[in-house]
């Protein structure tokens, strides 16, 4: 009586008589392998990302400070603040309903 091999008989007979299989095939571990690694990639450009924004958000800041410290010398130097960045022209505060000269 000759035999014939089916498809997935091995995994039958493996799980008729209780044996487990020991590991994933390599087309699994494969596939497992590359997702995985595509997740840790993403996640470290996302750090990267939070790195330079961090960075950029300080520099922010240091621009704002710079920009009241500007504000002030204006203030002590003309009075006011309230200066067209367009043009220049100083915007003094209306006395009395007249601007100041």
């Amino acid at each position: 009586m000759a035999t014939t091999k089916v498809k997935g008989t091995n995994a039958k007979i493996k799980e008729l008589t209780g044996t487990k299989p020991e590991k994933i095939t390599d087309e699994q571990l494969a596939k497992v392998q590359k997702v995985i690694n595509e997740i840790n990639k993403s996640q470290m450009e996302i750090g990267q990302i939070e790195t330079k924004k961090h960075a950029i958000t300080h520099h922010i800041t240091t621009l704002q400070e710079a920009v009241g410290e500007i504000r002030d010398e204006f203030e002590k130097e003309y009075g006011t603040a309230d200066v067209n960045i367009q043009d220049g022209t100083i915007n003094y505060p209306k006395e009395n309903g007249e601007v100041n000269s």
